[in-house]
């Protein structure tokens, strides 16, 4: 026997008689008596499958396309409209009512939550005006689901159709009760009263409403209910209700709300409550909680009323007080108000207080972006008052860099430099700018590392103020704890101008001891000695210069001694300066500026001393690695012959130049591996080749080898040769 469960009957499987093992089939069918049961067939074993001889495809091809347009052309799953029936008697109609009501409850009966089901019941019977079966299949229908918004909604409005009104009213008082918060019955019901005529009852649910504190929108409708009939004292009244009730404050802090009430009371010309409306916001939000919007909108409100005045006091109480990044709107109307209300100087204000409202937030972003202090300091300079600048340049100069290394404070430095120089120039404060310098000398690290410039302005700066001790106090303090060249140069320069001749020289003497390998050092001493006339002293600086065992550039002081003895027109001393130069280096460009020398002494014998230099240059150079030099002497004594000299003599030079050839050399790359060949340009002298009559027979040498290189290859190949000669 089946067995019953919850819903309907669930058949269990009978066995019939001579069910075989489950390891078989199962069918399920159905047996005469109606149960159940399952019938098993033992299958034969399966025949070998059937072998396909031909794969090849079809000659025509049918596509699921084509099986579905084909279908939808004979139109094979369309069923063809049920009959039309005419309902020609009572008796019908009955019938048919009856037929329908029927399939209405077995629906509902099957699942009654299914909400829609019974709204088509109930509007069917509507439609056949049988209102009071509508209303209680909507009844029917609360009972099982009274949280249906759209049931709610079709009964009510089934109920209005009809010009039932108080059942409308009945039923809207069911669902705001039941379901207060659900705002679009609120709206119908009040609708619903105002086109009845019924502005009292529409009032009435109105403020049943708002006892239950909704959103904002059914505020705001509320309002627009009171004046779409003139009624602006109540229309204020539900504003300071909506604003200044605790708990409507709370539950609606937003600014919007402050400016449409007061731009309700401007609306209607009450100036003086809308001041006082944007007033209490502004006493309300504080300082903690200000909002631009508020503040463009009280500005633009008493920029409409001609008070410029107060809009200019609104911005920049506004601007002094809100984030600045949050006031990039403030700014822009400030902007706009300044340029069709302000005058020149306005408009500079605010576009100078809007750089400085950038300026101040790259700085406190990054306390240690330099290029944004000296921006933001030459704004403030430009526009403002003393007081303010100081103020300015503490804050940038107290973020001193975190690491002592010089090229971090390298823009640092030129904070302190800037102060000082406003502090002289502009503030015309002399003490002050001496305090800044000495507390910059007092911040840098002199043991690692310091900064001439600061040293150097600083003793300007007191030279300036007719304080001559301390400047030399200053210099003389900077070179004791860091000596640097600049300074010394600097020292030296001042001293100069002041034509302190024995003070400079002992600072070029501490200068020599400090760095005895500057060779601008030695030559600016002997210049100076020069100028004063002691000869014997600057001969002495140049003969104690040219004895170190260290020079940084040893031919600019070589080249300096020499021109200082051909302007004394010692020429015989030029000349041994030269020979022991050139026992020192055998540069070309040394033998070149001697045998110029020779030639500009102006002597008979001048020329024949040239010829003499440019003979013992090349005897000299005919060992020297470097090739290029060699050429550039010859072409030197090859431009004198031709200027100077004969014919014979031309010739000769014209023996000695060389050939120029293109070579080629192996390269290697820097792991010992082959990296190609390149070519280069080599001289050839004849001179060397005169010297060397065994390269002509090397020459042949190589040859002979090679032709005995060829022939061994032609034997062990005697095929090469046919094809060759056949070729």
């Amino acid at each position: 026997m089946p067995k019953r469960g919850v819903r309907g009957v669930l058949p269990l499987p009978v066995p019939c008689p001579g069910q075989e093992p489950r390891s078989h089939r199962r069918k399920l069918g159905r047996s005469v008596g109606g149960d159940f049961c399952i019938r098993t067939r033992k299958y034969e074993s399966s025949p070998l499958p059937l072998q396909v001889k031909n794969k090849a495809p079809a000659e025509v091809q049918i596509t699921a396309e084509q099986l579905l347009r084909e279908a939808k052309e004979r139109e094979l799953e369309l069923l063809p409209p049920p009959p039309q029936q005419k309902i020609t008697d009572v008796e019908e109609l009955n019938d048919y009512k009856l037929r329908k009501r029927k399939t209405f409850e077995d629906n509902i009966r099957k699942n009654r939550t299914v909400i829609s089901n019974w709204i088509k019941y109930a509007q069917w019977e509507e439609s056949l005006k049988e209102i009071q079966r509508a209303r209680s299949i909507y009844e029917r229908a609360l009972d099982v689901d009274y949280r249906n918004v759209t049931l709610w909604l079709k009964y009510a409005e089934m109920e209005m159709k009809n010009r039932q009104v108080n059942h409308a009213r009945n039923i809207w008082d069911r669902a705001i009760t039941t379901l207060p918060r659900v705002n679009q019955f609120w709206y119908k019901y009040t609708y619903m009263e105002e086109m009845l005529g019924n502005v009292a009852g529409s009032r009435q649910v109105f403020e049943r409403w708002m006892e239950w504190q909704p959103e904002e929108q059914a505020w705001h409708s509320y309002i627009n209910f009171e004046l779409r009939y003139k009624e602006v004292d109540r229309a204020r009244t539900i504003y300071e209700r909506y604003i200044l009730f605790t708990l409507l404050v709370i539950v609606h802090p937003d600014v919007k709300n402050w400016i449409k009430y007061a731009r309700f009371e401007e609306k209607h010309s009450y100036f003086a409550h809308a001041r006082k409306v944007y007033e209490r916001a502004v006493e309300f939000f504080g300082e903690e909680h200000m909002d631009e919007h508020l503040y463009v909108a009280f500005a633009k409100f008493e920029e409409n009323q001609k008070e410029f005045e107060r809009v200019r006091v609104i911005y920049k109480y506004a601007l002094d007080r809100i984030p600045k990044q949050e006031a990039q709107n403030l700014f822009k109307n400030y902007t706009i108000f300044e340029k069709k209300f302000g005058d020149r100087r306005g408009i500079e204000d605010i576009i100078v207080s809007k750089r400085r409202f950038q300026y101040e937030e790259e700085v406190k972003a990054n306390p240690h972006n330099y290029d944004a202090w000296f921006d933001y300091l030459r704004l403030v300079e430009s526009d403002t008052d003393a007081e303010t600048v100081r103020e300015v340049y503490e804050r940038a100069i107290a973020n001193v860099p975190p690491i002592q290394e010089k090229r971090h404070w390298k823009r640092y430095i030129y904070l302190w430099i800037n102060y000082a120089l406003y502090e002289e120039l502009e503030a015309k404060d002399a003490e002050r700018t001496r305090q800044v310098y000495q507390a910059c000398i007092e911040l840098i690290p002199h043991k690692k590392f310091t900064f001439a410039k600061i040293w150097l302005l600083y003793a300007q700066f007191e030279i300036r103020q007719k304080n001559l001790p301390l400047a030399r106090r200053a210099l003389g303090t900077s070179i004791g704890k860091c000596p640097k060249n600049k300074l010394f140069k600097g020292y030296i320069e001042l001293e100069l101008q002041l034509r302190e001749f024995d003070r400079c020289r002992k600072l070029y003497e501490k200068f020599l001891e400090f760095a005895p390998e500057n060779c601008t050092s030695w030559i600016k001493f002997a210049e100076l000695e020069t100028i004063l006339g002691d000869i014997d002293r600057a001969r002495a600086i140049y003969e104690l210069a040219i004895g170190q065992p260290r020079l940084d550039m040893p031919e600019v002081l070589w080249k300096s001694y020499i021109d200082f003895e051909i302007e004394q027109e010692e020429y015989e001393k030029t000349r041994n300066l030269y020979r022991r130069l050139l026992q020192r280096t055998q540069h070309v460009k040394v033998w070149i500026s001697f045998a110029q020398f020779e030639l500009s002494a102006g002597r008979e014998e001048s020329l024949s001393r040239c010829r003499q230099i440019y003979e013992e240059a090349n005897k000299a150079m005919r060992n020297c690695e470097e090739k290029e030099e060699r050429v550039m002497l010859l072409e030197s004594w090859r431009n004198f012959e031709e200027e100077f000299g004969t014919n014979t003599t031309k010739e000769r030079i014209d023996k000695l130049m060389p050939e120029k050839i293109k070579k080629r050399r192996k390269l290697q790359a820097e792991d010992g591996s082959d990296a190609g060949w390149e070519e280069y340009y080599d001289y050839i002298f004849p001179e060397d080749t005169a010297n060397q009559p065994n390269l002509k027979l090397l020459a042949m040498a190589k040859l002979w080898k090679k032709q005995q290189q060829e022939s061994e290859a032609a034997e062990m190949d005697p095929d090469k040769d046919i094809d060759e000669s056949q070729s």
